[in-house]
């Protein structure tokens, strides 16, 4: 045969026969052929060139048969076969099913995504320095790393290079923390404006630093700006401080997150009341100067006085240059307005107290004075109980209240400043008739073992009873009407050991400051006290519990304990919407103040 040349070609594993089949007239003449045909049969399952050609390679008719010859992948050690190459014909095409099915590309491009955000969240909380600059403590850090790990999506803020609504609420009531008397800057977020196209590893910051800015102020609402054992070893409140998982699950998932974020500061009327008030001070006197106005006589509308000017000025009243030192109704409307809101009677007229008032704190301190009133109130729980005493010790008073309506109302003696009454809340649990007195250590360090050192019939004359064990001394007064505690004391277990109680010097409830007890709160008419509080089945009467006096000590158990609340607030607003002012007495007020580095 003219240009007839033999060619080996080196035919692939035994099933890659199928991949290039002979001609029929070679199929006839070489019993490899039938040997192909059979193992085609008994391997059905065998993937042929066409399956893979089908998943994206040239037609096997468009190929040469080196080319057809290379994609064999040999299973086992073939023989050589030569065959004519003008023999060979293109093959058949031999239909067997795809087993392996080709996956979908687009959900895999999609999880690597989230797995390089889910990687750069964790590369974050490894780096010790960017923790230390964001002030992550190993505690918070922990527990924010284990949230983003388990969270539905690598980032609680953002998606797609965008902030979501719950995050953009929740800004908003971050800058408007001033609002709730807390300072915006310490929650500032740099990041807010962060392009769409910025590099994942900025938006995974960003969401971090977003976490860790809510997670403050809803903290910081909760009463955490104070570190109070460094303020007063007498401060003693359980402050609610709401973990990490409360905070980011409640606030990214609300359907008004910023509302979800503003309902971590106090909910009390108290609070709320003050609030307003602070609003109220900065839109009316946005700009309100200082003065200092020295004495001189009362003023009526009509006088003339070289004061006025000044008072003007302090109301940004226009100056009438003709009539600059008249005292108008103008400058008296606002001079009236100004008694009203301290307090004051509202006459207008310009008298020795309004002059002292109006000498007194500027804008920013009353701010301040407000700003921790509000703070102080963050100490208490949130839920003061449907029915609950509160005792506010500037103001000497006792309020047992049921919802927000008053049932009853005493004065109260409260603690000297060298032995403070305690800010704290427990529950009252029983009630003890004829109590008898063991005298505290911290008095018989001060008072009684001196007493006795210098003179051997003090106890005595006391009616002290002297309790030797050991070397140890303990001093207690029996039941009577002599006992210090007088007829009734009313217990909610503390550790500070302070009570309410009765007292035999009734003439001190007449003095206007009442700070004179050892620190527990003396309550003036206590049986009136006791029947309110036990008294609501008409079991406990006050006839009936007076009918226990001198008859041993009797306890008596409330059915249900009733929490007990001493607070400290210098300002309180009214059942008539007024602000009413307390001395303060124990200098709290200023160091909260200093702390919060508010002015003074």
């Amino acid at each position: 045969m003219r240009g007839l040349r033999k060619t080996a070609v080196w035919l692939g594993l035994i099933g890659s026969v199928s991949l290039l089949p002979l001609s029929a007239s070679a199929e006839d003449t070489n019993p490899q052929a039938d040997r192909s045909e059979a193992i085609i049969a008994e391997s059905p399952a065998q993937p042929s060139f066409h399956d893979v050609a089908t998943q994206g390679a040239p037609d096997s008719q468009d190929m040469e048969p080196k080319d057809l010859a290379s994609q064999a992948i040999p299973l086992a050690e073939p023989a050589p076969v030569f065959i004519e190459a003008a023999d060979l014909k293109p093959a058949p095409v031999i239909d067997v099913p795809l087993k392996i099915p080709l996956p979908d590309t687009a959900p895999v491009t999609a999880l690597m995504q989230a797995d390089i955000v889910r990687m750069a969240v964790e590369g974050l909380f490894a780096d010790d320095a960017a923790m230390r600059e964001l002030r992550v403590s190993a505690k918070d850090r922990e527990e924010l790393a284990a949230y983003y790990a388990q969270a539905e999506r690598p980032l609680i803020w953002s998606q797609g290079g965008a902030w979501t609504p719950a995050a953009q609420a929740a800004m908003e009531r971050l800058k408007a923390a001033d609002e709730d008397g807390l300072d915006p800057a310490d929650y500032v977020l740099h990041d807010a404006g962060l392009r769409k196209d910025a590099p994942s590893a900025q938006w995974v910051r960003a969401d971090v630093k977003l976490s860790l800015s809510v997670i403050r102020y809803a903290r910081d609402a909760r009463g955490a700006r104070i570190d109070l054992p460094r303020l007063s070893s007498l401060v003693t409140p359980t402050l609610a401080i709401p973990d990490i998982d409360d905070v980011l699950g409640t606030v990214s998932s609300a359907k008004e997150a910023g509302a979800a974020l503003a309902a971590y500061n106090p909910p009390h009327a108290g609070y709320k009341a003050l609030r307003e008030r602070l609003a109220q001070l900065r839109e009316s006197h946005p700009s309100q100067p200082s003065v200092r106005l020295p004495k001189g006589p009362i003023l009526r509308v009509g006088m003339k006085d070289p004061r006025v000017p000044l008072i003007r000025a302090r109301f940004n009243l226009a100056d009438d240059s003709d009539n600059r030192t008249v005292y108008d109704r103008r400058v008296a409307s606002a001079v009236a307005t100004f008694q009203k809101e301290r307090g004051l009677p509202d006459t207008g007229v310009l008298n020795a107290q309004t002059v002292a008032a109006l000498s007194g704190p500027s804008l920013a301190q009353r701010e301040s004075e407000i700003i921790a009133n509000m703070e102080r109130w963050r100490w208490l729980p949130a839920d003061l109980g449907e029915r609950h005493i509160a005792v506010n010790v500037p103001e000497y008073r006792l309020r047992l209240k049921e919802g927000r309506k008053v049932v009853h109302e005493t004065r109260v003696i409260v603690g000297k400043e060298q032995s403070q009454t305690p800010i704290f809340s427990e529950s009252m649990k029983y009630l003890v008739v004829n109590p008898s007195w063991t005298i505290p250590p911290s008095i018989m360090k001060k008072e009684i073992l001196p007493a006795l050192a210098s003179d051997p019939g003090y106890a005595a004359r006391k009616g002290y009873k002297v309790i030797r064990k050991g070397n140890r001394i303990t001093v207690q007064q029996p039941p009577g009407a002599r006992n210090a505690l007088g007829y009734v004391k009313f217990m909610f277990p503390n550790q500070h050991a302070v009570y309410l109680h009765d007292t035999p010097n009734r003439n001190l409830f007449s003095a206007s400051k009442r700070a004179f007890s050892h620190g527990c709160v003396r309550v003036d008419k206590p049986f009136e006290l006791a029947e309110e509080i036990m008294g609501q089945d008409g079991k406990w009467t006050e006839q009936k519990l007076r009918g226990l006096i001198g008859k041993g000590e009797r306890y008596v158990h409330l059915a249900d304990p009733l929490p007990v609340h001493l607070t400290y607030f210098t300002l309180a607003v009214d059942e008539k919407g007024d602000l009413k002012r307390f001395e303060d007495i124990y200098g709290l007020d200023r160091k909260v103040r200093a702390a919060l580095n508010l002015s003074e």
